[in-house]
């Protein structure tokens, strides 16, 4: 188990993070989120070990993680960091920078590790091209599949996806992290898109003022937002109170809506009136005015802009945002 107890850190004398504590199960995937700068990356860093806390410990099991001041080589062997920089070997072979570190003393076991690995990332068609006649995005494969060549028992990732197209992101996000379900490999991944996180993440700790804002299960913060922020994570949300949804609800407090899950009407709800449209393929996203100001919704008609329209939610989502609320 990954303990973090009461960790804090600065660069200089500004405070980056404050006082955080977590545990991590063996096997986990806990994703990391909040906005820039909040901490995401100096987080990962300094549970691998590159970076020595102010105060506060890193446990993986009963060994503490050391930091560079105690260290020669900062950076614990049974962890891997994968950071926005590769640092891979740009004249050797893709196959030759994820084989680096596996022993030459087994070379069939070598091989069949290779092979298992340029699988995963979908590059077994350019595993003699040299590294620096890659992209972007197929370095930041082969580095994926680098740190994951020795099997670490605990996994960094941050923006592992960042570099990678859409074509290639959605597969290579399943062959990863059914991959270290399989082989039980603690995993944090620190992230911004919430497509890395809602399909694969067991639970999300969130960042914001140097704190940890909130952790839970995955399910539970994306379908019981606290706040507006916390919400916003996982795409379009709306604030509002609660007798402008329903006129008779005896409550002055406000809740959060997804803009999914606004249902568009001809005739009742909250009258809203088109203001600007953004095609998304299989929907609409639509910004539009209401008395209570700007909302976002989806709409799965074509709507023209000047056109008033009135939406509703279910009475199901109000009532488990209201349970939710403190």
């Amino acid at each position: 188990m990954l303990q973090v107890n009461k960790l804090s850190f600065a660069y200089d004398t500004s405070n980056v993070l404050e006082g955080l504590s977590f545990e991590v199960a063996q096997g986990e995937h806990v994703a990391i989120m909040g906005e820039s700068g909040c901490g995401k990356s100096t987080l990962l860093k300094l549970v691998y070990g590159l970076l020595t806390p102010g105060d506060g410990n890193i446990l993986w099991g009963k060994e503490e993680v050391k930091g560079p001041l105690y260290r020669l080589v900062p950076g614990e062997s049974y962890m891997k960091y994968l950071s926005q920089e590769f640092d891979l070997m740009p004249f050797t072979t893709v196959a030759e920078n994820i084989s680096e570190h596996l022993s030459v003393f087994f070379p069939k076991e070598m091989k069949e590790r290779t092979d298992e690995l340029l699988e995963m990332i979908e590059m077994t068609a350019d595993a003699k091209t040299k590294v620096k006649n890659l992209s972007g995005g197929q370095q930041q494969r082969v580095a994926l599949a680098r740190v994951l060549a020795q099997k670490p028992d605990v996994l960094l990732l941050d923006e592992p996806f960042s570099h990678i197209d859409n074509f290639r992101k959605n597969s290579l996000r399943r062959n990863l992290f059914r991959y270290l379900k399989e082989e039980k490999i603690t995993c944090l991944t620190a992230t911004h898109d919430h497509l890395d996180v809602l399909p694969f993440a067991d639970r999300i700790l969130v960042l914001k003022d140097k704190e940890l804002l909130i952790e839970g299960a995955t399910r539970q913060v994306y379908e019981s937002p606290p706040n507006i922020y916390v919400a916003s994570l996982f795409g379009e949300a709306n604030i509002l109170p609660i007798t402008v949804l329903k006129s008779y609800a005896d409550s002055k407090r406000n809740i959060i809506v997804y803009a999914h899950e606004f249902k568009v009407s001809n005739s009742s709800g909250l009258a809203t009136k088109v203001k600007k449209i953004y095609p998304m393929g299989g929907y609409t996203l639509v910004e539009g005015d209401s008395e209570d100001g700007t909302l976002f919704f989806h709409s799965e008609k074509d709507l023209k802009i000047g056109t008033k329209v009135y939406l509703n939610v279910s009475i199901e989502t109000i009532n488990k945002r209201l349970k939710d609320l403190p």
